[in-house]
């Protein structure tokens, strides 16, 4: 992986990233829009993040698009509630399972019990926990085998059921999440998909080496890189208008990061403060390209806080968003407060 790096400003970066994941123009409804959005995975550990994530990629979304077959719960990174493409279920959950270690032995054992207890049936995972005579939250070990689905919602019995194992290998799968991390957060680093995909050392590493003749290295504002080649020419190309706003949901992937990565994309200290907060993060207001503050939702109230003065114009699309929120009750009337 020897040569020449490519040199990105932070607003090629950031404009690649708005780009690849459609938050710059919303894309039309579908199965495939649907896929795409889902490319990095939508958190929803917040329940119903996932739809307000789509909705910001997506058209003509409901608040049950959440549900739709193209789509499917996982615990997926970091044990997290994932929605992703069901055609996509084994990137997020195969492609975290080590190849040899006692976590491979623990997660195989525990998804084969729990097929034994469930045989066709669906679950609480409290209950299944119980039956088994473990701690509930052990059974997410399962989920690194595919064959575990979840219906979150926020509820600390979510059902469980299982479903016949992904036709790829964990190392292939690894691959493509590598793949994965690299097209929607890229430019990065093999410590940072380890920390993002919630891999130990051995494995992110490996998944890096094999991507050897895919990747390209680059120098960013923050450090070195990786790129995939495939996408040098999209990081190249002019930057295509940013949309008026849009309202991101907590966790969603477009800030979903860590360390450097969030000096890139929100410059002020005491900003990044106010975004990735220790505890449950707001949301994100993302005005023309630029993060330029935060917000929080109570039902159909919203509570926007900004970071520099906004004109008329950026306020009006803001709010714009607010009432285009696939919100139950949004029909009763959505009330945005502004603060600074």
């Amino acid at each position: 992986m020897s040569a020449a790096r490519l040199e990105l400003r932070r607003e090629q970066i950031l404009a690649f990233r708005r780009g690849v994941g459609a938050l710059d123009e919303r894309l039309l409804s579908g199965p495939e829009s649907l896929r795409r959005a889902a490319w990095a995975g939508l958190q929803d550990s917040m329940p119903r993040a996932a739809v307000l994530s789509i909705h910001a990629r997506v058209e003509g979304v409901g608040p049950d698009v959440w549900e739709d077959p193209a789509l499917v719960q996982v615990w997926g990174p970091r044990f997290s509630a994932y929605v992703v493409a069901a055609v996509d279920r084994a990137v997020f959950t195969l492609g975290r399972m080590p190849d040899d270690s006692p976590l491979r032995v623990r997660a195989e054992g525990t998804a084969r019990r729990i097929g034994e207890f469930l045989h066709g049936r669906r679950m609480s995972f409290a209950e299944v926990g119980h039956g088994l005579g473990v701690p509930p939250n052990s059974l997410r070990y399962a989920a690194l085998t595919g064959t575990v689905l979840i219906r979150w919602d926020g509820a600390r019995r979510p059902p469980i059921w299982t479903v016949p194992p992904p036709e790829m290998t964990p190392a292939e799968a690894r691959l493509e999440l590598a793949r994965r991390y690299l097209h929607v957060f890229g430019p990065g680093t093999a410590a940072a998909f380890g920390e993002w995909a919630g891999l130990r050392p051995p494995a992110k590493l490996a998944a890096f080496e094999a991507l050897a003749g895919e990747l390209a290295p680059v120098r960013t504002p923050v450090g070195d890189a990786w790129i995939l080649a495939a996408d040098e020419a999209a990081f190249r190309a002019p930057a295509r208008p940013a949309a008026p706003a849009r309202l991101l949901p907590s966790g969603d992937a477009y800030f979903l990061l860590q360390g450097v990565d969030r000096d890139l994309l929100v410059a002020d200290p005491a900003c990044r403060a106010r975004l990735w907060t220790p505890r449950v993060w707001p949301g994100a207001v993302l005005v023309e390209g630029e993060i330029v503050g935060t917000w929080r939702r109570s039902q159909t109230d919203f509570a926007i806080g900004t970071w520099r003065p906004l004109t008329p114009g950026q306020r009006q699309a803001v709010e714009a968003e607010a009432h285009s929120m696939p919100l139950p009750g949004s029909e009763q009337g959505v009330r945005v407060e502004w603060s600074d």
